[in-house]
């Protein structure tokens, strides 16, 4: 027999409604195994991470403030939206669902126990809110919430089981992913069937209706045959079962995948907002703390990256050398360490956690295929700082000379000769000997721009060309330059990311020591790779610590440019301020070429820096088409990390990719004329790669400083110029 509300009774709906005394007691003990299982497995995670090498407090500065910022990005869902409006959609409805009903729960949970109960116990009376216009605006809330809920985990499912998105497989998908996301299928949608059941053995009453889907699902119900006699019938069952099903997910939080929803967000807090672009140092009086020699080796952030990983694979779909056909997935290289890590913590044997044998966690051949251009940091929506671990990873293959003999002659090259090259130092300025004017010594003269040309145009033919443009600018524009000749050595930083941290800090000692005996106003580099080493890390080499090693031939103490005093320039930020000001001369007409513009890694996506260059193309006059791939999702051209040295097999090299997609998926089609770019490793990679594509007859590789000089000169106002200028980009 039903028992509807009768005329008069208030606007709610009963607790624990055909439960029992005994099923209530039972339900709070469950209650209390639940949470007590919960809050344990939480505790025994996050105890884990006081074991990691890294300080905590370096993660901790101003708490409050990273809480509330990471409160906006993970309520945003920005990175989620990034590269994939429906992934975005579908995950804001499952977090907004999911919270929204745990909130529901939770306010249901104080009105019956505190409110109701507690308020009986104590004073004999109910102070429960549960009923009436609350109980409406509850009801419709909780119905609205709970069908987008609803929605996005079907959009989840589609997408995992019917198109079979690619990213969303891989060798670390599991049982435990399926249960995961069938488990909150059966919780959204249980709870409706739930409501269902319930509306139709209280007979439709008629305030219900505020709960639409629950309403719709009662219709249903009717439909099919359900009278109100079979559904008090069927109540319990359905209320044991969702509450049951509820207790075993959230005892499992902390103990399978369901538990980044709490590491996802503790992730997001403890971020560097400078990791990737600033690596982590070695301590000088840490010998054995230079690698992945053991699980245990890996900081407590290194450890939370990896338990906050979704295996959403938005990093692995982003990542150049994985779509190239390299070994290479960001994703999976995280969650292997994971699972070795979880291996030894049960008691596992231990392996050899990165190398070139087969019981390697990580093999070397991935390692070599990382490009370091921070597409699967800029991808992930928990900020896993992937170029950390790799890091890592590469400093431990460094220390076991397991290095491609490639990467080993240019790391001996750098040792005998201070240049990539292995040319001599003696040549370093020799690239300026065509230009019909004087480049000044800046260790013998004051100037305001201390140019750091770098290595490839200091020696290689094609990047001569650039340098020789970008010194006929500066010189037209009348400013103070100057360069360091054969005290100029290497940046040290693709070495860094290959592993080679001590050297790189002796040439890092080498240059600052070099600067101090300069007098500049600021220092502007040629190379976005250069830019970011003497803007983001140069500055945080305690060179105290190094002070007493013999094995560091430099006598510098103490941290250069602590303070930011001295202004770091791409050479691309300084000749925009003098276009602007003028100096130039040029009024944006001079060329009218068809072009497009490639981000490198180092200027855009580490340093934030993508208006500057596309300005100065701008200023020519060229016709300016974008590529799909652009700014903060720009296309590694395969040359960072060591990419330029190493010997890889590949289904097509990144920098054919990007050609045809400048000349096929831009407005302008092959209308396209010039290629232009602004970092000497991506003119390399793509002038080799216009030849091996077969382009070499349908677009032109040039730098902007190129473009430059060649409008300046349209108006034949360039200083240092002559007949037989070499702007232009020669087939060599």
């Amino acid at each position: 027999m039903a028992f509807p509300l009768q005329a008069g009774e208030p606007i709610t709906r009963p607790t624990m409604w055909r439960i029992g005394h005994t099923g209530e007691v039972i339900f709070y003990y469950l209650a209390a195994v639940t949470v007590a299982v919960f809050l344990w497995g939480v505790y025994q995670r996050f105890n884990r991470y006081t074991d990691g090498s890294e300080d905590w407090f370096e993660r901790m500065d101003n708490l409050g403030g990273r809480i509330v910022s990471a409160a906006k990005i993970v309520g945003t869902n920005e990175k989620q939206f990034d590269r994939d409006l429906v992934g975005g959609l579908m995950h804001s409805f499952i977090m907004w669902g999911f919270l929204t009903l745990l909130i529901g729960t939770t306010i249901l949970a104080i009105d019956m126990d505190f409110l109701e109960k507690g308020g009986k116990l104590l004073t004999g009376q109910s102070y429960s809110v549960f009923h009436g216009d609350f109980y409406l605006s509850y009801s419709l809330v909780m119905d609205f919430m709970g069908l987008l809920f609803v929605v996005g985990i079907g959009i989840a499912l589609y997408r995992r089981y019917a198109i079979r998105k690619e990213r969303l497989r891989g060798p670390n998908s599991s049982l435990e992913d399926d249960l995961f996301i069938w488990s909150l299928f059966l919780l959204g949608v249980g709870g409706f069937v739930q409501e269902g059941i319930r509306i139709v053995a209280m007979e439709f009453p008629d305030f219900e209706t505020v709960s639409f889907v629950g309403w719709f699902v009662a219709d249903v119900f009717t439909v099919v045959g359900m009278d109100a006699d079979m559904a008090l019938f069927l109540y319990p069952i359905s209320w044991w079962s969702h509450a049951l099903l509820a207790f075993v997910f959230i005892a499992a939080v902390p103990y399978a995948k369901p538990f980044h929803m709490i590491s996802s967000f503790a992730n997001v807090v403890a971020r560097d907002e400078k990791a990737g672009k600033r690596l982590p140092g070695i301590p000088a009086d840490l010998d054995a703390d230079t690698g992945a020699e053991s699980i245990d080796d890996f900081s407590w952030k290194e450890k939370l990256d990896q338990d906050a990983c979704t295996k959403c694979g938005r990093c692995t779909s982003a990542c150049p050398a994985n779509n190239s056909g390299r070994n290479l997935s960001p994703r999976d290289v995280i969650l292997d360490l994971k699972n070795y890590r979880e291996h030894v913590e049960s008691g596992g044997d231990e392996s050899e956690i990165v190398g070139s044998g087969d019981d390697a966690v990580i093999q070397a051949e991935t390692m070599e295929s990382c490009m370091a251009c921070m597409a699967c940091m800029d991808a992930c929506p928990v900020e896993i700082e992937h170029l950390k671990t790799f890091t890592r990873l590469n400093r431990q293959l460094t220390d076991e000379g397991e290095l491609q003999p490639s990467v080993q002659d240019v790391f001996q090259n750098l040792m005998q000769k201070g240049n990539t090259f292995g040319d001599s130092q003696r040549n370093r300025g020799d690239w300026a000997d065509d230009l019909e004017f004087d480049v000044t010594d800046a260790r013998e003269e004051e100037v305001e721009y201390l140019w750091y040309v770098g290595d490839y145009p200091s020696y290689d033919d094609r990047n001569k060309k650039v340098a020789r443009s970008l010194a006929k600018l500066f010189e037209e524009a009348d400013v103070s330059f100057g360069i360091l000749f054969d005290d100029e050595k290497y940046d040290g930083n693709d070495i860094r990311r290959l592993g080679e941290e001590f050297l790189y800090v002796e040439l890092a000692g080498h240059h600052v020591e070099t600067f101090e005996d300069c007098e500049f106003e600021k220092i502007v580099c040629t190379d976005p790779h250069s830019y970011n080493t003497f803007k983001n890390e140069y500055p945080e080499v305690d060179f105290d610590e190094f002070a007493d090693d013999p094995m560091m031939p430099f006598e510098y103490e103490g941290q250069w440019n602590e303070d930011g005093e001295i202004e770091i320039y791409h050479w691309t930020q300084a000749v925009e301020e003098m276009v602007e000001n003028g100096t130039l001369g040029l009024n944006g007409t001079e060329l009218d070429y068809t072009v497009t513009y490639h981000d490198p890694c180092h200027l855009g996506r580490y340093n934030d820096e993508y208006e500057a260059p596309r300005e100065l193309v701008r200023a020519t006059g060229c016709d300016l088409h974008e590529m799909p791939r652009n700014r903060d999702n720009s296309y590694c051209c395969g040359g960072g990390g060591g990419g330029l040295w190493m010997e890889l097999e590949e289904e097509e090299k990144p920098s054919e990719e990007r050609l045809r997609e400048a000349l096929q998926d831009t407005e302008a089609g092959n209308a396209v004329e010039k290629f232009v770019v602004a970092c000497p490793m991506c003119m390399t990679m793509y002038e080799d790669g216009r030849k091996t594509g077969g382009y070499e007859d349908d677009i032109e590789i040039v730098d902007v400083a190129e473009l430059l000089v060649e409008a300046v000169e349209s108006k034949g106002v360039t200083a240092g110029t002559s007949a037989s200028s070499d702007a232009a980009p020669a087939d060599d």
